[in-house]
């Protein structure tokens, strides 16, 4: 299998050669290149065209975000384009909320571990995007859009609105229902299958029936990319 092709974008000299050096001991992992400022990422992001590019917020020059957003408006409408994750120390709402605008696919902190920081690597590459656990909370009291979203009530369905076409039309095809929006929104919200079960007062047994229904009908592995496909689309109020 074909390594994950990355670069690093980091001022700090220690933290980014610490980062490289754990990255090229992952043998999944190739490190193409290394940049410690803004201007000189964007640079090295158009001629390495990397699968995954690892940007810090804080950069000299031009910030992260201005960086990332200069990239996506030259390289976004590629569909074999580098997929952003932003590794930083910032939490503010209006930091991630721009991050995620100006076209970040990936959020993380820099306090991950190192395992955590590859699976979010191999996750952003495969088109999930990964939203660390420190900030999901933060997004989500921010993030409310007013969508509409698939439900199946009866016969009826509800038109769905603001999703990526792809997941509008699995959505189309295989609405969800409201129990399954209700559990969605809890699993959102960091519930567990217990927690779920107490709270709409059905068993734990009826709740990973649910689960597992609405990870087939959102075509997703687990329940945190279900979590993330839901805060990123407006899937939960």
């Amino acid at each position: 299998m074909d390594k994950v092709r990355v670069i690093v974008v980091e001022d700090h000299d220690l933290t980014r050669m610490g980062l490289v050096v754990a990255l090229q001991h992952r043998e999944g992992i190739q490190v193409v290149g290394e940049a410690i400022s803004g201007l000189q990422g964007l640079k090295l992001l158009e001629e390495t065209k990397p699968d995954v590019a690892i940007i810090d917020i804080g950069l000299p020059m031009i910030d992260g975000i201005e960086l990332v957003r200069r990239f996506k408006q030259n390289w976004g409408e590629d569909p074999l384009a580098t997929k952003i994750l932003m590794l930083t120390m910032h939490k503010t709402p209006d930091l991630i909320l721009a991050a995620f605008g100006a076209g970040a696919d990936s959020y993380c902190m820099k306090d991950i571990s190192i395992d955590k920081l590859v699976e979010a690597i191999y996750s952003t590459h495969e088109g999930n995007p990964w939203i660390d656990p420190a900030i999901a909370d933060v997004v989500l009291q921010q993030v409310r859009p007013n969508f509409a979203v698939g439900v199946a009530t009866g016969s009826k369905t509800v038109v769905i609105h603001g999703l990526d076409p792809e997941y509008r039309q699995l959505l189309e095809n295989a609405p969800l229902t409201e129990r399954e929006l209700e559990i969605l929104d809890l699993i959102v919200a960091g519930c567990s299958n217990a927690e779920i079960a107490e709270r709409l007062y059905i068993t734990i047994g009826t709740v990973k029936t649910h689960v597992r229904n609405l990870l087939n009908k959102l075509s997703v592995d687990d329940r945190t990319q279900a979590a993330v496909l839901a805060l990123r689309s407006g899937l939960v109020d």
